[in-house]
């Protein structure tokens, strides 16, 4: 895809200046399925919603404690974070992805994971001429932050098949979101190797890192995968899935230290800056495991009852060996699976929302509450 050629155009005023970076973008998908949602809540016993894989459950105590500590934070917060905040992140990186090299100068707090993807290109100065790398089946931002930057989107089933002239970008995503498949050690040390030799940066999504089930992913910081050396390399986390804390937009990028100070240095001058609250309690939910073993604990008793009892209505289950989603499919268009879902008061993702290829799957978050769940391992069954 080329970027539009109305780029270097000279800048509108009145309504055509608001709409010029809009118009770079797709349609934002998920206005698509409010009919199909307004369908599930006519149900009456209303509407389960495993449309979005936002969390449910409680934020954990020990974190809201913490948050409720800080709160009275009358002054700016930075935006590198409290040293505090930079250690809990290293010390986490080291002790549960095993990512020895980390280091409190290599990693960033961000404002929700989204934001970054979204604007890294952006903040790394690319641009038109530059091309950026991503799955073909993938959560759309990736696509987003490419157009943003005016960079031209490529899509990807292979990145060893990809050309490197103008690549200067390369996402992963492993687990990935939707299909929830895991990158092997092995496919995760090629790809690095790969982008080194050509001076590609790779920028690994890591946010479901801690919620595999039939696979054991690994991050790219991991020394079997990237050897003794975080260069060229960055890391993306976030604390909304593992410790329920998408509200608070807790989350951080950690690797290659001089691309963690290049950003730190763009994003001082953008304020994007995190809460000194929101600082604290990611301190705090980063130095517990518990609380992870126990969220974890809930989704993998509604994925088994949600997995059963998709199969039985008829769905084949593809990869989901990790992440927050069953990527299924009965052979036939996303939509009319959408649709007939609807119809029993289950709301589901279209496949096609993550690109082309998955027109014939749907995402099913198992992020819904146990009562909502059962109820929908009820309609399946009726």
């Amino acid at each position: 895809m080329s970027t539009n050629d109305s780029t270097h155009a000279p800048l509108p005023t009145g309504s055509g200046a608001a709409r010029r970076v809009s118009q770079l973008l797709p349609v934002f998908p998920w206005d698509r399925l409010e009919p199909y949602k307004a369908t599930a809540a006519a149900h009456p016993d209303g509407i389960v919603d495993l449309s979005v894989g936002t969390p449910v459950d409680p934020v954990p105590e020990l974190i809201r404690k913490a948050l409720a500590a800080a709160s009275d934070a009358p002054g700016y917060p930075t935006v590198w974070g409290t040293p505090e905040l930079r250690g809990a992140i290293a010390d986490w990186l080291r002790r549960r992805l095993g990512a020895t090299g980390a280091d409190p100068s290599g990693v960033l707090p961000t404002v929700g994971s989204k934001e970054l993807v979204a604007w890294l290109p952006t903040q790394l100065g690319l641009g038109p001429g530059d091309r950026v790398a991503f799955p073909r089946l993938a959560y759309p931002t990736y696509e987003v932050g490419a157009r943003l930057a005016r960079a031209e989107p490529v899509a990807y089933d292979d990145p060893m098949e990809l050309d490197p002239a103008g690549l200067r970008l390369l996402w992963l995503n492993s687990p990935s979101n939707p299909t929830g498949r895991v990158l092997t050690p092995e496919e995760l040390r090629r790809t690095v190797a790969w982008a080194r030799e050509h001076g590609v940066l790779l920028v690994s999504d890591e946010c479901y890192l801690e919620l595999g089930w039939d696979a054991d992913p690994v991050s790219v910081l991991h020394p079997e995968v990237c050897g003794d050396s975080h260069d060229g390399l960055l890391a993306v986390h976030s604390l909304s899935k593992r410790s329920n804390l998408a509200g608070y937009r807790a989350s951080f990028v950690a690797g290659d230290r001089a691309l963690v100070q290049e950003l730190l240095q763009v994003r001082k001058h953008s304020g994007m800056i995190v809460p000194a609250p929101v600082q604290a309690a990611t301190v705090a939910a980063l130095s517990d495991d518990a609380h992870v073993a126990e969220q974890r604990e809930r989704y993998a008793r509604r994925r088994a009852a949600l997995r059963e009892a998709l199969e039985a209505y008829g769905f084949r289950i593809e990869h989901s060996e990790a992440s927050l989603y069953l990527w299924a499919t009965r052979d036939e268009p996303c939509w009319e699976t959408v649709a007939e879902l609807a119809g029993l008061g289950v709301l589901v993702a279209p496949g096609d929302f993550y690109g082309e290829a998955g027109e014939r799957f749907v995402r099913v978050a198992f992020t819904a509450t146990d009562e909502r769940v059962d109820a929908a391992v009820r309609r399946l069954g009726s």
